[in-house]
Protein backbone atom coordinates (compact mmCIF):
# COMPACT_ATOMS: atom_id res chain seq x y z
CA UNK A 1 0.00 0.00 0.00
CA UNK A 2 1.94 3.49 -1.18
CA UNK A 3 1.36 6.36 0.89
CA UNK A 4 -1.43 8.77 -0.06
CA UNK A 5 -1.04 11.23 -2.38
CA UNK A 6 -1.31 14.81 -0.97
CA UNK A 7 -4.44 15.46 -3.16
CA UNK A 8 -6.00 12.53 -2.00
CA UNK A 9 -5.23 13.19 1.65
CA UNK A 10 -6.92 17.16 1.65
CA UNK A 11 -9.88 15.15 -0.07
CA UNK A 12 -10.20 12.96 3.21
CA UNK A 13 -9.82 15.91 5.29
CA UNK A 14 -12.42 17.62 3.96
CA UNK A 15 -14.69 14.47 4.06
CA UNK A 16 -13.65 14.40 7.80
CA UNK A 17 -14.34 17.85 8.98
CA UNK A 18 -17.66 17.55 7.10
CA UNK A 19 -18.60 14.40 8.77
CA UNK A 20 -18.16 16.00 11.98
CA UNK A 21 -21.19 17.45 14.00
CA UNK A 22 -21.37 21.71 13.83
CA UNK A 23 -20.56 21.62 17.90
CA UNK A 24 -17.39 20.37 16.72
CA UNK A 25 -14.28 21.77 19.03
CA UNK A 26 -10.32 21.72 17.68
CA UNK A 27 -9.59 19.08 20.22
CA UNK A 28 -12.16 16.85 18.31
CA UNK A 29 -11.03 18.10 15.00
CA UNK A 30 -6.96 16.69 16.05
CA UNK A 31 -8.53 14.32 17.75
CA UNK A 32 -10.15 12.56 14.16
CA UNK A 33 -6.78 13.14 12.20
CA UNK A 34 -4.26 11.63 14.81
CA UNK A 35 -6.80 8.35 14.59
CA UNK A 36 -6.94 8.20 10.85
CA UNK A 37 -2.96 9.21 10.91
CA UNK A 38 -2.67 6.05 13.13
CA UNK A 39 -4.90 3.65 11.35
CA UNK A 40 -3.36 4.37 7.95
CA UNK A 41 0.10 4.44 9.41
CA UNK A 42 -1.02 0.28 10.69
CA UNK A 43 -2.05 -0.45 7.31
CA UNK A 44 1.02 0.85 5.44
CA UNK A 45 3.06 -0.95 8.12
CA UNK A 46 0.85 -4.23 7.51
CA UNK A 47 1.36 -3.46 4.15
CA UNK A 48 4.95 -3.53 4.32
CA UNK A 49 4.74 -6.49 6.74
CA UNK A 50 6.13 -4.65 9.58
CA UNK A 51 4.10 -7.10 12.13
CA UNK A 52 4.56 -8.90 15.57
CA UNK A 53 2.47 -11.87 16.23
CA UNK A 54 0.49 -11.58 19.43
CA UNK A 55 1.96 -14.30 21.23
CA UNK A 56 5.65 -13.13 20.52
CA UNK A 57 4.39 -9.63 22.21
CA UNK A 58 2.82 -11.75 25.10
CA UNK A 59 5.93 -12.99 25.41
CA UNK A 60 8.01 -10.08 25.50
CA UNK A 61 5.42 -8.29 28.12
CA UNK A 62 5.34 -11.18 30.04
CA UNK A 63 1.55 -11.73 29.93
CA UNK A 64 -0.54 -14.72 29.65
CA UNK A 65 -1.42 -16.67 26.38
Amino acid sequence: MPSTPTKDIKSAARELVDGLPDDVTWDDVMYCVYVRQAIDAGRQDAADGRLVDVAEVRRQFGLPE
